[in-house]
């Protein structure tokens, strides 16, 4: 077992959505605010490697938890394939070789759902990473987050490099990406929902047909697995990070319809992809390695998303206007 309390902890992309809740577990659980550091790309950009050595010689860490990411819907992976390859991979994999140099004592390497043949039988286990390619229209981004367990498995193997591999699936949660450009099916469809309401909208469309399925653990939830794992996982498998239940885009919309008061029609634009069909994961290993399990009820966090939602729109709108 790791004490986090006792070690120097970098989190890249520590001031992001998981990030923030990382951080927050971190301080939770009694680290000093000098030994937990929150890399940020104003920073610290990754995908430099010259950037990758200063910040390991600026903050010398023992651990390090890579949650950073080129990130964003079906529509974002559809547009940006090659950047989002790109940068995912050279983050990913200077992070480590600079991490082995360095002689850090952990490292823990967070993958994606994507990663996951597009196929895969429901519930996904890991031993089903490698049976298929995956869903194309964020097969690129997949793969390059999934090369880390590849390298993170390799360096084990010659160099006795301690890095594990983390796979969770969607999150959701406060502060999470609300742009229309680049969120995910959760923020995107809140704020769909919340801006009818506001404007007097019947209608709200929504892409694919609504019968793909997606597991969302809360982002606390999540990043508690995230510890967990770091402090007492050391082995070489992947490791699901799930809520252990699965439910249809049509029955997500309607829930979060209701949820924001929205009482006019779905509408359902099939000239969009569905992406991935279904996503469950099978959360056994996290449950055995390191004792992991999600706590939040999905309606309970749904409601928190939705009310930091409100209200960060009330105090943009506030400053914007100067009360």
């Amino acid at each position: 077992m790791i004490d986090l309390r006792k070690k120097k902890v970098v989190v890249t992309g520590g001031a992001g959505f998981l990030g923030f809740a990382v951080m927050e577990k971190l301080r939770q659980r009694g680290c000093p605010p000098a030994s937990i550091v929150a890399v940020r790309k104003a920073e610290f950009d990754l995908v430099h490697e010259e950037q990758v050595r200063r910040m390991y010689e600026a903050h010398r860490p023992d651990v390090v938890i890579h949650l950073a990411a080129v990130v964003g819907g079906i529509g974002a992976n559809r547009e940006n394939p090659g950047s989002f390859y790109y940068q995912n991979l050279v983050m990913g994999v200077m992070l480590m070789e600079h991490a082995r140099q360095a002689g850090l004592q952990k490292f823990v390497a967070i993958g994606t759902i994507c990663a996951y043949p597009k196929f895969t039988p429901v519930p996904f286990r890991e031993e089903d990473l490698w049976s298929g390619y995956p869903e194309e229209t964020n097969a690129p981004y997949g793969l390059a987050k999934k090369l880390l367990l590849v390298q993170s498995q390799a360096y084990r193997q010659q160099y006795g490099f301690n890095s594990i591999y983390l796979l969770p699936v969607n999150l959701y949660g406060p502060r999470d990406n609300f742009d229309p450009r680049s969120s995910h099916v959760i923020p995107a469809l809140i704020r769909k929902c919340v801006e009818a309401v506001e404007q007097g909208e019947q209608v709200v469309q929504i892409w694919g047909t609504g019968r793909a399925t997606r597991e969302f653990p809360y982002v606390d939830d999540a990043a508690e697995g995230i510890l967990l794992a770091t402090e007492h996982y050391d082995g070489p498998e992947p490791v699901n990070l799930g809520a252990g239940f699965e439910v249809t885009i049509r029955d997500l919309a309607e829930h979060i319809a209701r949820l924001t008061g929205f009482t006019g029609r779905l509408v359902w634009n099939t000239n969009y992809p569905d992406g991935q069909p279904r996503r469950c994961l099978d959360t056994t290993r996290a449950a055995t390695f390191f004792g992991f399990k999600s706590a939040t009820p999905f309606e309970e966090g749904l409601r928190r998303t939705i009310d930091w939602y409100r209200s960060s729109r009330l105090r943009l709108a506030e400053g914007t206007t100067g009360r």
